[in-house]
């Protein structure tokens, strides 16, 4: 139990830095500006031309909050602060990124992390030796290190293990997130949507996210933790992947064009196998188009995450985000932001170490009312 969880004031407020201001960090940024609970002390950026901007520039905010953004960590280490929130990308650069977050945890900087998405279940994360690093420094530093965001995270783990506590009993779950992703356009959009994602690319292209083994470490972390969190045994965890050629040629804004032929949709599943039979699976169904791949399930309610729940009583959940401009990434974008910063007062209170969501108590929008 680090700084903040050590006998703090009630009315003492939680300092926090926000650890990167991109896609998802911005909305991170906001939500801790105008949370009741906490406080801003520091920014960090990796943009250069973000250096030195206000906080509430970087937010989208119309207010000045006097911190500003710079892109040294050695500055924010000297700080002091209860808690570092994490939302820079760390795919692809997982130890660095492991590396300056030991480093907060070592000086006794609890972590809310979206930033090494495989963590949520760091007890079945692939990589040990990360685990491992990450623990140890929390460990020393008396801090606690938790990892989650919208998918992976709370639609994937917290969402289906809350609607199982009001089974008699249950036989499968199926977690499935089926969105139109035309209008996400990320940070490094070719780079995410064309070689990681594979979208615009030749069928007979490898996808980086479809490489043997890098769906487990990206998402088979919801599916060890819901098992763990029942009481269940995995015997182990499939991969399955099926990609869709686009029928003709068509222009994505902001993406490009689209050639004929080329991968315009892509279905995975997650298959969490107990004594040979699926019980926990966890399946996106991604496309760029609604009419495209008509054989795969659209979602009777429109886009957005299914949780089906076979058992006694047989339960189906349809959840969508959307953001204030109506559209449902953006609305996912801001609930991983808002996830992590929510998080924060119950991580800072939790035991030393990397923890997941079974370690924490219910994250509520405690202090959020505002009259419209």
């Amino acid at each position: 139990m680090s700084r903040a969880g050590q006998g703090a004031s009630s009315t003492r407020k939680t300092r926090v830095i926000q650890f990167g201001t991109g896609f998802v960090g911005h909305f991170a940024l906001r939500a801790i500006i105008e949370h009741p609970e906490l406080e801003l002390a520091g920014v960090w950026v990796h943009d250069p031309s973000k250096v030195g901007r206000d906080a509430g520039e970087l937010a989208g905010l119309d207010i000045g909050t006097g911190i500003r953004a710079t892109d040294s960590i050695d500055d924010l280490l000297g700080l002091q602060v209860d808690c570092l929130s994490s939302a820079a990308g760390g795919d692809g650069r997982e130890q660095w990124m492991a590396e300056v977050h030991c480093r907060f945890l070592e000086a006794g900087t609890n972590v809310v992390s979206s930033s090494i998405v495989g963590m949520v279940d760091p007890l079945a994360h692939p990589d040990k030796g990360l685990v491992k690093q990450l623990d140890e420094a929390a460990i020393r530093g008396g801090a606690s290190y938790f990892t989650s965001g919208i998918e992976p995270g709370f639609m994937s783990d917290t969402l289906p293990l809350t609607i199982t506590g009001i089974s008699q009993y249950w036989r499968s779950i199926r977690v499935q997130e089926i969105l139109d992703y035309s209008t996400y356009l990320p940070n490094e959009t070719e780079k995410i949507m064309g070689d990681v994602l594979g979208f615009g690319r030749p069928m007979s292209y490898q996808p980086i996210l479809f490489a043997p083994g890098r769906l487990t470490y990206v998402w088979g972390g919801p599916v060890s933790l819901v098992a763990r969190g029942l009481g269940v045994v995995l015997d182990r965890i499939e991969e399955r992947v099926w990609r869709h050629p686009a029928e003709r040629t068509y222009e994505v804004k902001g993406l490009g064009r689209i050639e004929k032929g080329t991968a315009d949709a892509f279905r995975f599943q997650l298959c969490g196998l107990v004594e040979g039979r699926e019980a926990i699976v966890l399946e996106h169904i991604t496309r760029l188009r609604p009419d495209t791949a008509p054989q795969w399930p659209q979602g009777e309610y429109g886009p957005g995450y299914y949780v089906d729940v076979d058992g006694d009583p047989r339960m189906r959940c349809h959840m969508i985000c959307v953001g204030p401009d109506d559209d449902h990434h953006s609305g996912g974008i801001l609930a991983t932001g808002t996830r992590l910063v929510n998080a924060i007062p119950a991580v800072c209170a939790a035991k030393p170490g990397v923890i997941s969501a079974l370690d924490l108590p219910l994250l509520s929008g405690r202090g959020l009312y505002r009259p419209q």
